[in-house]
């Protein structure tokens, strides 16, 4: 039984999503630090939400509309966690299908397009296969049946290949979000080498063992201002910074190759 605390985000964002989607909705599902080690200072709140029909344009709206005013931007005075919430049309997935497509998507990395009336369109999406077997591996349902029940297995080879195809791009988001982009790579690695999935924390900790004493002494920094015992700042580490990303980059293209 799970005794993880249930974040209010999480909480007001299943009643929007009940609301928006009723006659529609499958199951709701947090995932993430939530469901995994528990949240962090840093963490997102990670949602889930299965419907069985595609969403209109109408609905699509009206759910970015009632996020935002629910989620907040990382690092707001009011300590509001961010959100970021996809839906899938279980009849895209089930039976399952590589790439994946997913029907909706809110992230607070996507405001700035909110506010100027975008709309969030459907899209098959690489990344989506790890999100999913992460679903399905560490939740916590918040609406309707178990997840394993709902969603249909994801290979291996799909999630490698998921990681493949998302990991050149990735490198180009580094500047002005090294914490994340260094903490992302470090969970690939660990689901790379192991199959398996980790908080961003954790997986730092896993890493840091393989890695010089100057990048792990990087990384553990990292660590440590997503945990909230430290500040970072990336002013005059940009060449470290570097040289931590692409060795990563490196050795999570290793690890797939040895698969």
């Amino acid at each position: 039984m799970n005794n993880k605390p249930i974040p209010i985000e999480a909480s007001k964002a299943l009643n929007t999503i009940a609301e928006l989607l009723d006659g529609m909705l499958v199951a709701v599902y947090l995932y993430g630090s939530a469901a995994m080690a528990g949240l962090r200072r840093e963490s997102d709140v990670d949602i889930l939400a299965v419907t069985n029909q595609s969403l209109s344009d109408a609905a699509r709206k009206a759910l970015t509309d009632r996020l935002m005013q629910i989620s907040r931007k990382p690092g707001n005075a009011d300590g509001v966690r961010p959100l970021e919430v996809t839906v899938i049309n279980r009849h895209e997935v089930v039976p399952w299908r590589y790439p994946p497509r997913q029907e909706y998507m809110y992230g607070e990395w996507l405001r700035a397009q909110f506010e100027q009336g975008a709309i969030p369109a459907p899209e098959h999406n690489p990344d989506l296969a790890i999100l999913l077997a992460q679903v399905r591996r560490y939740n916590i349902s918040l609406y309707g049946p178990a997840a394993a029940d709902v969603l249909a297995p994801v290979p291996m080879a799909d999630i490698r290949k998921a990681m493949r195809e998302s990991l050149p791009g990735l490198l180009d988001w580094l500047k002005g979000d090294e914490r994340n982009v260094i903490l992302t790579l470090a969970r690939m690695l660990l689901t790379a080498s192991t199959g398996d999935f980790a908080s961003k924390d954790r997986a730092a900790e896993w890493a840091m063992s393989g890695l010089s004493a100057e990048h792990a002494k990087l990384l553990d920094l990292t660590r440590k201002a997503y945990l909230g015992e430290c500040s970072d700042s990336w002013e005059g580490l940009e060449a470290e910074t570097a040289s931590l990303a692409c060795h990563l980059k490196n050795a999570i293209e290793a690890a797939l190759k040895e698969q």
